[in-house]
């Protein structure tokens, strides 16, 4: 037998317990064919050394909207650090909107108003910074965005005064009743049904442009959540923009993609799904489709997540749900009895119960092995959700890095006592769930290794511990965002760990995770990612 690579002179952490280190690895059709003493008198094409560097399985997200982040990396970027105030921020719209062409789109995305003040932009103001153009502002939450007013004009409101309430969701307005441009949750798709979708060459560049930066930052894999129409997709195209991608080469990582809930329909026959009865699980190694993904509430900075209680300092205010809680549950029965996997949008503790009971009614009426249903955030969780959300088998998907990037805001909207229940992790560990490892990039930043430091060390941007006992090891973290991402796909017999047979998707390291200091893992650099023996980042010259 010839090898295709052997990697050699490594320190290959595998997470495999029957063989926890190796310094040999080789590479056969995009699988590893063994470690160490197994490739003793093989030869291979090529051969790389590794000069003792550390190596990782490759990381992998499982809640990264990398399509919206290719399409945001084209866009102005409002996130903290590049704008500090709201005169920032205008300042940044005139600027941009100064070298466009009368007629066109000022857009951007990333700002916080927990960061600005606590006042979003407002529609005069932008008025005043476009000179005239349409701008459309996202939330750095993906959950709300401002318009100024001709960009109402575009979604055909001459008048602001004409702008309607939208179900599921809030228009906000001055104290004369006249909408101040902020429109949140449902009601975002006054705005998309001028913007969207992306054109679809605008849409593969996108993709190819986040999948660069992703395979620099160490990912071999990622879970999308939610093509085609919905909240977070862009057209009913989005899958074919995907295998574009791939057919071309341009999308480095494999993909598991989560169609939003729109798409699926009745398809005859009593069936209940995507067209010719496509669900969870068909494609291959490189592009598949996975759970099915809906929301039930929005976002916890914007204050908007469905709670239990009112947020702190807002009496009354407890969010909403985007849609009604009999709506959700009539949804997630049918998509479970077609054999759907299901990832729900849920932050609020509220949304939470919400979909815990259609998830075990799902299950008392259709009895499913092994479904794997996801709560994607869950967020606030008392410790009696968290004892149900093991007995029921569901995987919750929080967000380390949210804890750095929007941990003062969470704290400001939950207030000391309740922030204790804020995206738990070790609560979960302990309970006996798999947990994944997951960015929500755009809203964070999706690098993995900052993902791993958050878990680990849990500090807001102003330096608060949040809720330190929640805090897990390097080795949660990592395994967090390699076994736990796998699982939470279904697809732990191919990834997560580095063994024989398993797809040869790996991680160099600038250092050992489980040497340095806990505070300097975000400073660990990513000096290669591998995916199927490939090298599809190489910093440090390997294949020189």
């Amino acid at each position: 037998m010839r090898l295709d690579v052997l990697f050699v002179n490594g320190r290959f952490t595998t997470l495999d317990p029957g063989r926890p280190a190796a310094t040999r690895l080789g590479v056969f059709a995009g699988r590893i064919a063994g470690l160490d003493e197994d490739l003793d008198g093989l030869t291979a094409e090529a051969v790389v050394d590794l000069g003792g560097a550390p190596v990782v399985p490759g990381f992998n997200d499982a809640h990264h909207h990398l399509s919206m982040r290719g399409q945001r990396l084209r866009e102005l970027n409002l996130r903290d650090g590049q704008v500090r105030t709201l005169e920032e921020l205008y300042a940044k719209v005139a600027e941009r909107a100064a070298g466009l062409p009368q007629d066109a789109w000022v857009k951007g995305a990333g700002y916080d108003q927990n960061k600005l003040g606590g006042l979003h932009p407002s529609r005069e103001a932008l008025d005043r910074a476009a000179g005239g153009r349409p701008v459309w502002l996202q939330h750095v939450s993906g959950h709300m965005g401002v318009a100024n007013t001709a960009a109402f004009a575009r979604m055909g409101f001459d008048r602001v005064e004409d702008v309607p309430d939208v179900a599921g969701g809030t228009v906000g307005r001055d104290a004369d009743g006249r909408p101040d441009g902020l429109l949140a949750e449902q009601a975002q798709g006054l705005a998309d049904a001028v913007l969207r979708p992306v054109p679809f060459e605008d849409f593969v560049e996108g993709i190819a442009l986040a999948g660069r930066v992703a395979a620099g930052e160490g990912l071999t894999s990622f879970t999308e959540p939610g093509i085609g129409r919905g909240l977070a997709g862009n057209g009913a195209w989005d899958l074919a923009a995907f295998q574009e991608a791939v057919r071309r080469g341009v999308l480095p990582q494999r993909a598991t993609l989560m169609p939003g809930s729109p798409n699926l329909h009745d398809i005859g026959d009593g069936w209940f799904g995507l067209d010719l009865g496509f669900r969870t699980g068909i494609g291959d190694e490189r592009l598949r489709i996975g759970p099915v993904k809906l929301f039930s509430d929005g976002s916890l900075i914007g204050r908007t997540a469905a709670m239990c209680c009112d947020y702190e300092g807002e009496p009354g205010n407890r969010g909403l749900l985007q849609q009604d809680a009999e709506a959700l549950r009539a949804f997630i029965l049918r998509a479970h009895a077609a054999g759907w996997q299901i990832a729900t949008h849920a932050i609020g503790d509220h949304a939470v119960d919400v979909v815990l009971d259609a998830y075990e009614e799902a299950q008392a009426r259709d009895p499913r092995p092994d479904a794997r249903h996801r709560i994607e955030h869950c967020a606030v969780t008392g410790d009696a959700q968290v004892a149900r959300i093991a007995r029921l088998g569901v995987i919750p998907v929080p967000q380390g890095r949210f804890v750095s990037e929007l941990g003062d805001g969470m704290l400001a909207a939950l207030g000391p006592e309740r922030s204790l229940g804020c995206y738990r992790q070790r609560s979960f560990l302990e309970a006996g769930i798999v947990v994944p490892g997951s960015s929500d990039c755009p809203v964070a930043d999706g690098a993995p290794l900052l993902g791993i430091h958050d878990l680990v060390n849990r500090r807001t941007a102003s330096g608060v511990p949040f809720t330190p006992t929640e805090s897990l090891t390097v080795e949660q973290a990592l395994r967090a965002y390699t076994i736990g991402s796998a699982y939470a796909a279904g697809e732990e017999r191919h990834k997560g760990t580095l063994s024989r047979g398993k797809l040869a998707d790996f991680v160099v390291l600038g250092d050992d995770l489980f040497a340095v200091a806990p505070e300097r893992i975000k400073d660990v650099a990513v000096l290669a990612t591998v995916v199927g023996g490939a090298l599809v980042f190489d910093a440090a010259g390997l294949s020189a």
